[in-house]
């Protein structure tokens, strides 16, 4: 049952707290025995994972209806807490768990055990007695055996039996160990503080007064004599003495004539005064001497140590294995180192957040960085690690550091790939829209689409941060565009050579409108030439007959001037020229010479035209 007004979720809410109060407001269940079987409680688990002092650990034992829990609620400074029984019932089962601020020593925690009754009558099996008994003598730093009214023989046995290490008890994994060769784990064990409840005994012996502690001793002194009947007095002597060599003994009075079932309600002052300051005496003692719980080799247990010697305890008896001590430490040092090294990764990973852009510039960049973060990995490593003697989960730490640095340089190149992807499209994005819109294609295209690409080419390479896959990117870029360059380098070529047979033909098309042009200037200009002629022709036609007509004139007033001329004086003579009849006048039957004549008119019409020329030959006055 659970601790009267402490509720399960009520005690969840509380562990944040704990972790940095180191506070409890009650008791909670650690361990639960259910069907044979021990199940450990994972709230309580979780409470000691967040404890990161040093533990003392106290733990009660002892037969059921014993006032345990009343003990262990004064160790914790209140009055109620653990479950405190007031029937013949058992009230506690399994193993409850209290964690307070230790009240002597700062910076420790208290941890106090308070454990199922043993000899419940109810039980079935008493099997669960000596589990329950066993986790208390492992966990616990010091054992509180609370007895009623004094040591005998039964007491005696049942601690011998739970503490036999041949059966129940070993620190190595060798099945052959007996008390001789048990002494490497006597520091292990608790200290052992006996109780003994309402006792009625006078401290005395032969009539002499004895202390509590002299009366311990003397009831686990040894007989002498070899007999079997010694041997068994003895043996559970020896081995109490063996394994608890640091013992102590309170003997308590009756704390009130009153019932049992108001003790948690009655004030110190309600109660026998002897009992109460016997209960204090108990207590300093408790606070002052327990010591720290500690593993082979002086190491100190904290919370999650303790978390870890639960675990490997329940486990081994769950099993039907014997608890061992040397697995314990074992399987503690698996925990812890492997808790080390997954605090030393995530510090690696911290750092690498903090200080690490993807991309980084350079691979080298990148390399130093992981270095410096390695460095402080491992040093907190080296800070909480546990016996890593051969070094193993240091090498196992290297090793996962080594893949961390693979898989780191591994996203940086992604990381630089997205980013050269990205600033690739942003670069060349207006480039292949413009090829889309076929701004290429024609013909010195493909050239143009060079010129282009290595302006943006140059663009690219001065962009910052690209990181180590850049110039990878580019390429690879570039070679998934090969096709587009080839397909305008074709069209280009196409355009050209029909650009040219188109060129040629426009020049050989002007050459041969120049020609006709030519032709046709000259036609024009013959023909021009020849209107040209006929227009001379016509008037030179017109020219002569106006000439004609005047030498028709002349002709005619000669005439009439010669038929006015006296008879004699001169005659026409007809002369051939050239093919031309030329009619002349000899003067008195002479024929005179070219610069004698004076020729008044002469023209050639055509060739089958006859001429007349008449010259008039006048008598030269010569001086």
């Amino acid at each position: 049952m659970h601790p009267r007004g402490n509720t399960q979720a009520e005690l969840q809410s509380n562990i944040p707290d704990m972790a940095s109060d180191m506070v409890m407001p009650g008791p909670i269940c650690l361990i639960k025995s259910k069907e044979g079987q021990l199940m450990v409680k994972q709230e309580a688990l979780e409470i000691l994972s967040a404890i990161t002092q040093p533990v003392v650990v106290v733990a009660i034992v002892g037969l059921y209806r014993t006032g345990k829990s009343y003990l262990m609620n004064k160790l914790a400074g209140k009055q109620k807490g653990f479950s405190v029984g007031s029937t013949v019932q058992s009230h506690t089962k399994g193993i409850w768990m209290w964690c307070v601020p230790h009240p002597e020593k700062p910076g420790h925690t208290l941890v106090l055990l308070d454990t199922e009754g043993l000899g419940d009558v109810e039980k079935v099996d008493d099997k669960n007695d000596t589990q329950i008994f066993v986790l208390a003598i492992l966990l616990s730093s010091t054992l509180v055996y609370n007895t009623m009214n004094k040591i005998d023989q039964g007491a005696i046995d049942l601690l011998y039996n739970v503490t036999e290490l041949t059966d129940l008890l070993r620190s190595r994994k060798s099945p052959d160990l007996d008390v001789e060769d048990a002494s490497d784990i006597v520091s292990f064990f608790p200290d052992l503080v006996w109780t003994l409840r309402d006792f009625y005994l006078s401290l005395e012996t032969d009539g002499q007064l004895m202390t509590a502690d002299e009366y311990l001793e003397n009831s686990l002194k040894i007989k002498q004599g070899s007999d079997q009947r010694t041997q068994t007095f003895n043996l559970p002597r020896l081995c109490i003495q063996k394994f608890f060599p640091t013992k102590k003994c309170f003997v308590f009075d009756s704390p009130t004539h009153k019932k049992l079932s108001q003790l948690e309600t009655l004030q110190d002052d309600e109660l026998s005064l002897e009992f109460v300051q016997q209960v204090a005496e108990f207590s300093s003692h408790i606070y002052t001497k327990s010591k720290i719980k500690t593993l082979p080799g002086g190491i100190k247990v904290t919370g999650p140590r303790l978390e870890s010697l639960v675990l490997t305890y329940v486990s081994a008896i769950n099993s039907g294995a014997l608890p061992c001590m040397e697995n314990a430490v074992l399987a503690l040092t698996q925990r812890e180192n492997s808790a080390a090294v997954q605090k030393a990764l995530a510090h690696y990973d911290e750092l690498m957040v903090q200080k690490v852009q993807l991309p980084t510039e350079t691979l080298q960049e990148l390399l130093e960085l992981h270095k410096a973060s390695e460095r402080e990995a491992i040093e907190i490593f080296t800070k909480n690690s546990f016996k890593d003697e051969d070094q193993s989960f240091q090498k196992e730490l290297q090793t996962l550091l080594d893949a961390k640095r693979k898989d780191i340089c591994k996203q940086n190149e992604e990381a630089s790939s997205d980013c050269c992807s990205v600033l690739l499209q942003d670069i060349f994005g207006p480039l292949e829209e413009e090829v889309k819109q076929g701004l290429y294609s024609k013909p010195g295209g493909h050239n143009l689409y060079l010129q282009k690409t290595e302006e943006l080419k140059k663009k690219y390479h001065q962009q910052p941060r690209k990181g180590t896959q850049a110039e990878e990117a580019l390429q690879k870029y570039l070679k998934s565009k090969e096709s587009v360059s080839n397909a305008i380098l074709q069209t280009d070529q196409a355009l050209t050579a029909k650009e040219k047979e188109t060129k040629e033909a426009r020049v050989k098309a002007e050459a041969a409108k120049a020609e006709a042009e030519r032709l046709e200037a000259a036609r024009r200009q013959n023909q021009q030439m020849m209107e040209q002629r006929e227009k001379r022709h016509q008037q030179q036609i017109r020219q002569m007959e106006i000439e004609r007509a005047n030498y028709l004139a002349q002709q005619q007033r000669e005439q009439e001037r010669r038929l006015q001329r006296p008879k004699g004086s001169g005659w026409p003579i007809k002369l051939n020229c050239q093919g031309f009849t030329i009619r002349s006048s000899i003067y008195r039957g002479q024929c005179l010479s070219h610069k004698f004549l004076n020729v008044s008119y002469s023209k050639v019409l055509n060739n089958r035209d006859s001429c007349y020329l008449f010259f008039f030959f006048m008598k030269t006055q010569r001086n």
